[in-house]
């Protein structure tokens, strides 16, 4: 299927446009202005403004009085950030790039007190890209780890848990790690190591000078890692860990994807996609035991780009999935660089033939193209029905396409740091998602892969969602639409919503109140 299509509009229609634009200009040119009076002026202003922050995302949220306290503490904090951006742009942490701006934002007040918020659901996440780092490196650590080649330079070392000494490759022999830690040192072997398990360089904008560039290196991220975490063993506790890191960070439900990868175990016994599956329904169940208040469900999300015969196996997987497990099985999705991927329209006969009560939740739109197949997978998504659309970075070149996904409530997972790493934009000012802030469009929060750029669950993306995406006019209520937005986009049913809810809000006045009783003792400090 071609990636690109033009289409030749014939002379006829040319002239036309020309004879309707001159009588356009004819018009214009006829039709003087009429100045307003300054008061007719300023009532018009504000007439225009009030309109328009009517229209914005949150407009329709009303807060309480212990709220609206709290959202004067919430924009005077915000009020500073857009101040010392305003007066010198090179101190405003969402024009600037991630990687060169975390420890300055970890330090920020505003985003300390939104990291202590209940923030709802997480609706867009990968399995293998939850868990923070310093974990992934402590299972560097675990018995019967084996090492082939060196963590030094840029080639890629591998990986494997065994009992046994695996056999030689290339004639090269496998080491026990705990020999070459013992070697180097855990300080040394830890700094190195973590080169392997993230995107994190020092100069981000040159190191990686196209989309493309990081695309590579974000799949090469997996072929060191994965071996490690797909132990059977690793597997379940990094999942585990997973789910606390959620937790930790306001999160009490989750919607995640992922591959559904081939685990091992340390006689080479290897499981598939269904005891993969039943691996994380087991620690899910453990994990709700001790944390009654948090939920989460799984989209079976395999790779796009894979020959006809690999794509075959994908549809009775999933169907034996939810057969299996129903209750934890949200739907369906398909993964890759977009760009570089065979579009949904490739698929759409055998996409359609899936059973209408299994969902969709395609990536669609996570390009800067436009009339290519990349951002067309946009057209696809909604008329395959997805319930909601992953990124939807360039569905503001699709007017008519969003006036759909506006009435029919399709949500967009909004995932503002991965878009910045990813190349899609430098300064998130510039994030199109800010014309969906401004018209109330169905948007939630997420973060995508957070654990490849050292970011928090959900904190980073908020920050950078609030101070640098919306307007400096929104406040609190834009938040909390947010966080209500994350349950309604959910799959749970109407019961399992408010109850998702409930739990939410019970810890979400609970922080108001430590919020407000936290900045009357600042307060008496500073007298």
């Amino acid at each position: 299927m071609p990636r690109f299509s033009f289409k030749v509009f014939s002379f006829v229609s040319i002239v036309i446009a020309c004879v309707s634009l001159s009588s356009s200009k004819i018009l214009r040119m006829d039709s003087k202005p009429k100045r307003p009076s300054l008061e007719k002026y300023n009532e018009m202003r504000e007439e225009y403004l009030n309109t328009h922050l009517s229209r914005a995302l949150g407009s329709d949220v009303l807060l309480n009085e212990e709220e609206q306290q709290f959202n004067t503490i919430l924009m005077d904090l915000k009020a500073e950030e857009l101040a010392r951006g305003f007066e010198n742009p090179f101190n405003f942490t969402p024009a600037r790039h991630f990687f060169d701006t975390m420890k300055s934002v970890e330090s920020s007040q505003l985003f300390k007190i939104i990291q202590k918020m209940p923030k709802g659901a997480v609706l867009h996440a990968h399995d293998t890209a939850m868990c923070s780092t310093d974990y992934v490196v402590s299972l560097t650590k675990w018995d019967h780890l084996w090492q082939w080649g060196e963590i030094e330079g840029n080639d890629l070392p591998k990986f494997l848990f065994s009992r046994q000494k695996p056999e030689i490759l290339n004639n090269v022999e496998w080491r026990p790690v705990k020999d070459v830690r013992k070697e180097m040192g855990d300080d040394v072997y830890d700094s190195k190591i973590r080169h392997f398990f993230t995107l994190i360089v020092d100069n981000p904008i040159t190191y990686y000078n196209n989309i493309n560039v990081i695309w590579s290196k974000f799949e090469d991220l997996f072929s060191v890692f994965g071996p490690i975490v797909f132990f059977i063993d690793a597997w379940k506790d990094y999942y585990r860990q997973s789910l606390q890191e959620m937790y930790d960070d306001g999160v009490n439900y989750l919607e995640f994807r992922g591959v559904l990868p081939e685990l091992y175990d340390l006689d080479g016994n290897t499981y598939g996609p269904i005891e993969t599956c039943r691996a994380y329904v087991d620690v899910l169940k453990e994990f709700k035991a001790s944390h009654p208040d948090f939920g989460c469900r799984f989209i079976y999300a395999p790779r796009k780009t894979v020959t006809d015969e690999e794509f075959d196996t994908y549809i009775p997987t999933l169907l034996k999935l939810v057969k299996t497990f129903p209750e934890f099985i949200a739907g369906f999705d398909l993964v890759g660089q977009e760009d570089k991927s065979k579009p949904l329209a490739y698929y759409a006969e055998k996409l359609l033939q899936v059973p209408e009560d299994i969902q969709f939740f395609f990536h669609a739109g996570e390009t800067n193209w436009m009339g290519t197949s990349s951002d067309e997978n946009l057209i696809d998504a909604v008329l395959l029905g997805s319930k909601r659309i992953g990124h939807g970075y360039a569905a503001v070149k699709y007017p008519h396409l969003l006036k759909i996904i506006k009435e029919k409530r399709i949500g967009i997972e909004i995932n503002p740091i991965s878009n910045q790493v990813l190349k899609l934009v430098d300064d998130l000012r510039n994030h199109p998602a800010a014309i969906f802030f401004s018209d109330d469009y169905p948007i939630v929060i997420s973060s995508d892969d957070p654990s490849f750029w050292g970011a928090l669950p959900l904190t980073h993306d908020f920050y950078f969602a609030f101070l640098g995406i919306a307007s400096a006019r929104q406040d609190l209520r834009t938040i909390k639409k947010l966080i209500l937005n994350s349950f309604e986009f959910s799959t749970l049913d109407e019961t399992q919503k408010a109850f998702a809810k409930q739990v939410w809000l019970k810890k979400w006045n609970r922080f108001i109140k430590e919020a407000l009783k936290d900045h009357k003792s600042a307060i008496l400090m500073q007298q």
